[in-house]
């Protein structure tokens, strides 16, 4: 399972550009640059600090969860194993049940690591969420207030001079925007169920 810093890693921050007019073309206006190390913003916001540190704590839980799941099982799956050798791979009907009961409390285990882990993943990505919606209008506020046109990822750069770089900006600015971040996703909205049909009467006929 990725890393906490890594499921949080980069989120993209979108450049302004100035299209064309429909009629007449127009010349694009000169592009002032400037660069945000959005990993560090993640890593460092006050808000992304806390978030992090529990979203650790939720992925500590779960290896805990599983690991409890699956120890005893791993041990019951060898003694079934041994029994099966034993028995030249032709298990009697004992046997076979013992086998049948351990695939429908593996199969049970697994269910339940599997949801835990999807109920993580979502957390997650809300986290996520939560601090790109407060980071993308952080990034261009600094943006304008330094007169850049265009603010770009630094992990997508090769190159850009400290003189354009804004980070310490994004985060004074986000601190401010954002004091905390839920990690605990709502749950998934479900289909709405159509209402039952009730059966059509047949149409009373005459005598």
């Amino acid at each position: 399972m990725r890393n906490t810093k890594t499921l949080l890693a980069a989120i993209a921050v979108a450049g302004v550009t100035f299209g064309a007019g429909a009629a007449t073309a127009q010349a694009l206006a000169d592009a002032k640059v400037a660069t945000v190390d959005t990993e560090r913003v993640m890593r460092e916001c006050a808000a992304c600090v806390v978030a992090n540190q529990q979203l650790q704590t939720q992925l500590t839980q779960l290896q805990q969860f599983a690991q409890q799941q699956g120890a005893p099982l791993q041990t019951e799956e060898q003694t079934l194993q041994a029994a099966l050798k034993a028995a030249n791979g032709k298990p009697d009907a004992a046997l076979t049940q013992r086998i049948q009961a351990f695939q429908t409390r593996q199969d049970a285990a697994q269910r339940q690591v599997n949801e835990r882990q999807s109920v993580f993943q979502r957390n997650v990505q809300y986290v996520r969420q939560q601090i790109a919606e407060k980071m993308v209008p952080a990034v261009e506020q600094v943006s304008k207030q330094r007169g850049a046109t265009v603010a770009l990822d630094r992990g997508n750069v090769l190159f850009a001079a400290p003189t354009v770089d804004i980070t310490a900006q994004v985060l004074s600015t986000l601190n401010q925007q954002l004091p905390s971040v839920n990690t605990v996703a709502p749950p998934p909205q479900q289909p709405a169920q159509q209402p039952a049909q009730q059966p059509t009467q047949p149409a009373p006929t005459g005598r």
